[in-house]
């Protein structure tokens, strides 16, 4: 440490806190660089003679012959040692007020700092308020080396604590993460309240440890007998990180009564506990007995819905609370902007992004960086883009998102760029990046960028490749047509392969129609998901591409005795803020006249553009049904209704619950040319973005 840059620090900080340093002149550069190295060189042992300042002295020395020669003093021994200590006492109690300011305006290094000097002082203990203040800086910088030092101190120099000191170090223990030294110190305490045991069973439930929370809960029941709504609300949040519903049971139980089920907390943790725990209809229960419903109790109702699925209710939840008056949060709009993000509502999302901004939280990054995955998600990566580029301060979820957008958009060569501005912009990129940007790779057929930062994830950012990066490689050499180099690398792979690479492998082999890998890949995923109905499918079209349809028959024998159905397939479009769902050969809707006249006149026009429908085909997991209505598959009617409903140019955003077939595929691409519409559709496979007769997947899904 730099004696004299210390000074400077110490000097211009005691100026801006009005500091009694230098409205005092109460230290010299001279005199702070000796003192300070004296009492380090103490502190390492040395013999050295401790060296004290004077109050008196002036930071600019006085001419020599103007310096008033001093009269000799008689004095005792007795009152130089007296003297000194008047000194040291009135230097130490300077350095803790200074502690004290510096903490309260939250430096907490350079309190730190100053404290070093303390240290040195081996016969001083501190006050109350300056250990305080200590324990406040540790706290904030979540230091473990500075709570050594703090307890250190405080233990050599015989300082005994009282409650609140006990209370406010156990908490700082905790805080820091040194859970097993703050077991020590609470089994220590001499007298123990309930804030002591609140402070060590939140840190259990905080650091997952949550049968010992119970365990310590039980234990404070026979001690107290009694409990605050705090630890009740601690304890539910116990039951919901186990996923135990029968103990959240007994707690809601002890806290109706103990009287605090209506305390807000309690009411919010328990609505959290029961979504957690499956069930939404006592959680939906809870809330509507809440005496008042806060802003943390309907982002609790509303999570609570979206993450069961609910995403309808939580929509109109969100609706209430915003009709109710209550204050909205940044917390409320990144749920509701996830929500349209599963719903593919562009209406309601736009709403949200507009409330956003309208109640302050428009630079917040956790609700910016879901409007980047929401736009990146359903064909608005322009408008993904800039939002993230008025970002202020962005984490390296916003860069994932951003990459992952342009990676669905088939724009690979973009999501590379990002990648390599994020490097250089000092942001250390994780294994969801690298998922986000070799699925980028992949879906563009960028080969020579994808090995390259394939190979760069353990050699210059030590991220481990997980079987989700080693599918997305077998997935680039499928695209290329090297099936036997992606066998040889799921065999090559440090551990087991998994479904999601075998698969992969499986997609390779159906697009370029190779019957041996492709069977072996099916037997792999058959032994692995052995009820999954979408691995048969692909086995099937395979076979029946091939003309193995004696092989074809069997698989279909195979899935009547397993009892595996194939379900119609389902479509979802969204109009003037109103989902509509459509099935293969659906004439339930009110518009049906309309619909299918208006897309027979549509399959006219694509087919003198080149459209020519393909041959029998069981893709994806749909009965045999649909193939007689090939020309009125779900999504081909939900594209005719979003053209009647919807003005020209306007997008059509589509949900497909299976995968699309390639006939579908094909007939898209070419309404999208003819219509001048840009059609997103997200299905169970991938994201597809159909334009100018093209689409973002590159005819790979």
């Amino acid at each position: 440490m730099d004696i004299s840059t210390s000074f400077d620090q110490l000097r211009s900080s005691s100026k801006r806190l009005a500091c009694p340093l230098t409205d005092h002149n109460f230290f010299s550069r001279e005199t702070w660089t000796i003192t300070f190295k004296m009492r380090r060189s103490c502190k390492r042992g040395s013999l050295l003679p401790k060296i004290h300042c004077s109050f008196e002295q002036s930071l600019k020395p006085r001419p020599q012959h103007l310096i008033p020669m001093p009269k000799p003093l008689k004095t005792s021994d007795s009152s130089i040692e007296e003297n000194k200590a008047v000194v040291d006492e009135n230097f130490c109690a300077g350095i803790c007020t200074q502690i004290e300011k510096l903490v309260l305006h939250g430096r907490y290094n350079e309190a730190l700092e100053l404290f070093e000097i303390l240290e040195c002082e081996h016969g001083h203990s501190l006050c109350n308020s300056t250990y305080d203040a200590l324990v406040s800086a540790c706290i904030g910088l979540k230091s473990v080396k500075a709570v050594k030092r703090v307890s250190n101190h405080m233990v050599s120099g015989g300082y005994e604590t009282d409650q609140y000191l006990s209370n406010r170090v156990l908490l700082m223990h905790v805080k820091c993460g040194m859970m097993l030294d703050a077991q020590r110190l609470f089994e220590e305490m001499p007298e123990r309240n309930m804030v002591s045991w609140n402070t060590l069973i939140g840190g259990l439930v905080d650091t997952g440890n949550f049968f010992e929370a119970f365990r310590l809960f039980f234990m404070m029941q026979e001690e107290l007998s009694d409990a605050g709504s705090r630890t009740f609300a601690t304890m539910i949040r116990a039951s919901a990180g186990l996923e135990l519903i029968s103990p959240g049971r007994q707690l809601h139980s002890l806290a109706l009564k103990f009287d605090v089920a209506d305390d807000l907390y309690v009411s919010c943790a328990l609505i959290d506990m029961y979504s957690k725990c499956g069930s939404i209809v006592d959680a939906r229960f809870v809330f509507d007995e809440m005496p008042k419903k806060t802003t943390v109790g309907w982002n609790s109702i509303i999570a609570g819905y979206a993450l069961h699925g609910y995403s309808e209710e939580a929509l109109s939840m969100y609706h209430e609370m915003r009709d109710s008056g209550v204050k909205m949060d940044h917390f409320t709009f990144s749920m509701i902007i996830r929500v349209c993000t599963r719903l593919a509502s562009l209406e309601h999302a736009k709403q949200a992004h507009a409330g956003l901004v309208r109640h302050g939280f428009g630079l917040d990054v956790v609700a910016n960086t879901a409007l980047v995955d929401f736009y990146s998600k359903w064909g608005r990566i322009e408008d993904a883009r800039n939002v993230f580029d008025r970002m202020p301060q962005k984490n390296v979820i916003s860069w994932n998102a951003l990459i992952a957008g342009y990676g669905k958009h088939g724009r690979g060569s973009e999501a590379v760029e990002l990648f390599d501005r994020m490097i250089h912009e000092g942001m250390v990129p994780n294994h969801v990046t690298f998922l986000a940007v070799l699925s980028a790779c992949s879906y563009s057929g960028l080969s020579d960028h994808g090995w390259e930062i394939f190979d760069s994830m353990t050699r210059d950012f030590k991220v481990t490749p997980r079987a989700m990066h080693y599918a997305c490689m077998i997935e680039l050499l499928g695209r290329e047509g090297l099936l036997d180099e992606a066998l040889a690398l799921i065999r090559d792979a440090p551990f087991e392969p998994t479904v999601n690479m075998w698969a992969a492998l499986l997609t390779a082999c159906r697009i370029h129609k190779n019957l041996v890998l492709g069977k072996l890949a099916a037997e792999k995923l058959f032994g692995m998901e052995p009820e999954k109905l979408s691995n048969y499918v692909v086995l099937l079209n395979i076979y029946n591409i091939s003309g193995k349809l004696d092989e074809a028959a069997a698989v279909i024998r195979t899935l009547r005795r397993k009892g595996l159905r194939m379900l119609p397939a389902c479509t979802w479009i969204e109009i003037k803020k109103q989902s509509y769902a459509f099935f293969s050969g659906d004439k339930s809707h009110e518009q049906t006249r309309q619909i299918y006249k208006k897309l027979d006149k549509l399959m006219q026009e694509i087919s003198k553009q080149g459209y020519v429908p393909e041959g029998k085909s069981l893709l994806p997991d749909v009965d045999e049904r649909e193939e007689e209505l090939r020309h009125y598959h779900s999504e081909k009617l939900a594209i005719s209704f979003g053209l009647i409903n919807s003005i020209d140019s306007t997008p059509l955003r589509l949900i497909q619950s299976h995968r699309i077939c390639s006939d579908c595929h094909n007939a898209i691409k070419v309404m999208a040319m003819v219509t001048k519409r840009e059609i997103v559709l997200r299905d169970a496979s991938r994201f597809h973005r159909f334009e100018r007769g093209t689409c973002s997947c590159g005819d790979y899904w």
